[in-house]
């Protein structure tokens, strides 16, 4: 190892570590920065081409582990300034022997595994260099194929569209006042383009207005005497799906629609992506729609896209038809894929500061809505910003968590703080590191006031057999931490959590398996059953003399959980566990249940499309997910109120810290002056 690199506290038995790996691949591994798995691949790839030497070996290496960390390409230029390890120690990665750049781009154009430039799209090469960019090429190609299909919907043929129809369709859905204005003007955008983004955060009404989208586009279908579009309502996981559809059923009870139109929401189901794009034997990353099989869907909606993988989004994309609508509803602040890719940001860029709407489609739209809408700072905005409305207006939470929310959106640290401490009815702020003081019980007293107040009332009601008055409290309150182990991980705070219920209300029979009041987080789909990664429910007593429901199911809302309800087997216990549905419980025996955990605490990535009344978000002191984007997922998680543990010294680290995922997308879209 070089000297002044010390792999302080990496265990030799750790399976990170590549045991026959020389040179630097085996000092990059020892200090942390590549994996076992990132050598393996770089070795057996340098090995099958006759490439001796190290610097492509460390290159590839580097290139392989990019994905894994997000990422779809490598900088040689600033890998040894970006690059990071998983320690619990700090380790001085300027020690080592990194590679000037002029001369580690010089060997790679020189390696047979490197393709270089773009013009050669069918190589058959493994990596592919452009500039000091170098890429593993199917996230080189991927990344060309989103940009090449997202500009051929938005530069495409424009539908045929009855201006008429579309702005008595507005006046109706949307009304003229009180409304949020940029709600009216993605619905006319998503009927006048055939690529339309509706971005913001959480609680400005985006599932709303995909219902509102839906029914313009079948009232134009009925006035050019069409058949009903056919829609496709999908999501990047089960649980956000199920959410989409209940939003959509909703709404299409409230709109001023006809009865074909509302039942034409009423009847929308959603699904995952992959659901949607279908299965292809033999092959996990392959679908059976494709650019050679289309999807036959007129309509696609996508909700949370900013879940959503560069690979996953290349999928789609290809399989959309050129005549057909794409609808991409998403916040770009929120936390991106846990794969490489920050998609749904570099498809909004620019566009999340100011509108880039042309002369062409401005005109349009002042005739559909009634209202001047500005056209783009620049002519030279390309096509893709026509389709992109960001909306402001937050409906959901209080003024104090918006302009928090928007301060940390916005970068700025002493806006941040200063919002912290000027909301003290909705924001409790709590500047402790709950490791480091001692005796810190007092002060989080707000926090466990809080959980066992929501806790208690949940195991009440769930001894009662109310299974909705059970789940109405399971969303009052959940405890939201950054890490799963540790001083400041959900299993800690599970364990400290449950010390407090014990105190308070006496045994919980926690040695049990299930008990009347456990919160239950669903961690894998179940699509048996219809339950979802992420969906939460809770175990309740089985009441004896309520109402028999059909299969699996307790009625509509207000109901109890009655004994034996849902599909049963001998052996059953006197115990049900029920989830929500819209309006309706979904009630199983628990011994139906697969994979689920007790959640009285759980990760911010795991409570994203989620929202409790009080959120109550830890944080450690420092830790290299500690960003921008995390800190604003969390928050953005309360209703009405935010309980917040952290050190001004960490939230302002936070704020300080964006995302920082090297794409190209957005330049591709953009172009190179998209910043700013």
């Amino acid at each position: 190892m070089s000297a002044g690199v010390a792999a302080a506290g990496w265990d030799p038995l750790d399976a990170r570590r590549a045991e026959r790996a020389t040179g630097l691949l085996r000092e990059f591994n020892e200090v942390g920065v590549l994996s076992a798995a990132d050598v393996h691949v770089a070795g057996r790839l340098a090995q099958l081409a006759g490439e001796a030497r190290d610097t492509v070996a460390l290159a590839i290496a580097l290139a392989v582990r990019a994905p894994r960390l997000g990422n779809v390409f490598v900088d040689l230029a600033t890998i040894h300034a970006t690059a990071t390890v998983e320690s619990e120690e700090p380790v001085d990665l300027s020690k080592l022997p990194w590679p000037p750049p002029a001369q580690w781009v010089a060997d790679l154009l020189g390696s047979d595994l490197v393709a270089v430039g773009e013009e050669d799209r069918a190589s058959g090469t493994p990596l592919r260099l452009l500039g000091s960019h170098l890429y593993l090429d199917r996230y080189w190609q991927d990344e060309l194929r989103v940009a090449d299909d997202l500009r051929r919907l938005s530069g495409g043929e424009p539908p045929a569209v009855a201006l008429d129809v579309l702005a008595d369709g507005l006046a109706r859905m949307f009304g003229r006042e009180a409304v949020d204005e940029r709600q009216r003007l993605a619905g006319a955008i998503a009927v006048l383009r055939r690529l339309a983004v509706v971005a913001g955060g959480p609680g400005t009404g985006k599932t709303t207005t995909v219902a509102r989208i839906v029914a313009l586009q079948a009232e134009q279908a009925a006035a050019q005497r069409l058949r009903p579009p056919l829609v496709a309502l999908a999501a990047p996981t089960g649980k956000a799906a199920a959410r989409l559809q209940e939003a959509v059923h909703q709404e299409a009870a409230r709109l001023a629609v006809g009865d074909r139109v509302r039942q034409l929401l009423q009847g929308l189901t959603a699904s995952t992506l992959h659901r949607l794009l279908g299965s292809r034997p033999g092959s996990r990353s392959r679908f059976a729609h494709d650019r050679d099989h289309r999807l036959a869907h007129d309509l696609v909606i996508v909700d949370e896209t900013s879940m959503v993988s560069l690979s996953l989004m290349a999928r789609l994309v290809e399989a959309v038809r050129s005549d057909a609508r794409l609808i991409l509803v998403g916040d770009p602040g929120q936390l991106a894929s846990i794969e490489a890719g920050v998609v749904l940001a570099d498809i909004v860029g620019p566009a999340a500061e100011r509108p880039r709407i042309s002369a062409a489609v401005s005109a349009q739209l002042a005739v559909a809505t009634g209202s001047e809408v500005p056209a783009a700072v620049r002519s030279s905005s390309p096509a893709i910003g026509d389709g992109i409305v960001v909306l402001a207006r937050v409906h959901r939470y209080g003024a104090g968590i918006a302009r928090l929310a928007e301060a940390i959106r916005g970068g700025d640290a002493d806006a941040t703080i200063a919002a912290l401490r000027g909301a003290p009815q909705e924001i409790t702020w709590i500047a402790l590191d709950v490791e480091q003081a001692e005796g810190s019980e007092s002060e989080l007293e707000p926090l466990e006031r809080a959980a066992v107040g929501a806790a208690s009332d949940v195991i009440a009601a769930a001894r009662a057999g109310d299974g909705v008055r059970a789940l109405a409290a399971l969303a009052r309150f959940r405890l939201l931490c950054a890490h799963r182990r540790g001083p400041y991980g959900v299993s800690t705070w599970t364990s400290r959590q449950h010390a407090w219920l014990t105190a308070a209300i006496g045994n919980l029979e926690l040695d049990q398996r299930d008990y009347a009041g456990r919160p239950l987080l669903v961690v894998e789909n179940d699509y048996e059953l219809g339950l979802y990664n992420g969906d939460t429910g809770v175990i309740v007593a089985a009441v004896a003399d309520a109402q028999p429901a059909r299969a699996g199911r307790a009625g509509r809302a207000g109901a109890g959980v009655p004994a034996g309800a849902g599909e049963g087997a001998p052996g059953d216990t006197p115990l049900r566990a029920v989830f929500e549905r819209g309006d309706e419980l979904l009630s199983f025996s628990p011994l139906r249940l697969g994979a689920v955990e007790t959640v009285l605490a759980m990760t911010i990535h795991k409570s994203q499309g989620s929202q409790f009344d009080t959120a109550a978000v830890l944080l450690p002191p420092s830790s290299p997910i500690l960003t921008r984007e995390l800190l604003y997922t969390a928050v953005t998680r309360a209703r009405r109120r935010l309980i917040l543990v952290a050190t001004e010294d960490a939230l302002a680290a936070a704020v300080r810290r964006p995302v920082a995922r090297a794409s190209g997308l957005r330049r591709r879209l953009w172009g190179d002056g998209s910043v700013g």
